[in-house]
């Protein structure tokens, strides 16, 4: 008599590590909409994501790309994109009605200060009720890219405030 297979193969989804089943489980016994932001090798992609059952849906989503039409011209992400993108998402999910957020990381976990944790900031700083750490926050500075100004010999902070002002009156 056989008692079956010793070993349960894990999720495609798992092994890849897209996806953290405990962390997603707990975020969607919150019943509170996601915010999914993502940094690729050329830009930043903010989205606030519903559950379904028959699959997420996206309700509100930023790109870094939108930047471009607001006046920004440096890298599209970088921490001052991060959270410019993420400030962008914000005002758009005001405007949808969404008021209560929840940030999702994923399967990776970030130490703080990371730029992730700018677009958290950005989450914040738009008027979403999002859980947070002051603590996890980068400092000031690098978010308005005063610190990478330094060695690109180009002043960011002057174009970094226009765009979030931009944005701001949107």
């Amino acid at each position: 008599m056989t008692s079956g297979p010793t070993y349960k193969t894990k999720f495609k989804r798992r092994i890849k590590q897209s996806t953290d089943y405990k962390k997603r489980l707990n975020i969607l016994k919150s019943k509170k909409d996601r915010v999914v932001l993502r940094i690729s090798n050329k830009y930043v992609t903010a989205q606030v994501v519903r559950y379904d059952k028959a699959g997420d849906k996206t309700i509100v989503s930023a790109n870094s790309k939108e930047l471009l039409g607001l006046g920004y011209t440096n890298c599209l992400k970088n921490t001052p994109a991060v959270y410019l993108t993420a400030l962008l998402l914000s005002k758009k999910a005001k405007k949808a009605g969404i008021k209560e957020v929840v940030l999702d990381l994923g399967a990776r976990n970030y130490k703080s200060k990371n730029k992730v944790f700018a677009g958290l900031k950005a989450l914040v700083d738009g008027g979403l009720d999002c859980p947070h750490n002051e603590k996890a926050f980068p400092r000031q500075d690098r978010i308005e890219g005063k610190v990478i100004s330094g060695y690109l010999k180009k002043p960011i902070g002057k174009e970094f405030n226009e765009v979030k002002e931009k944005i701001l009156k949107m």
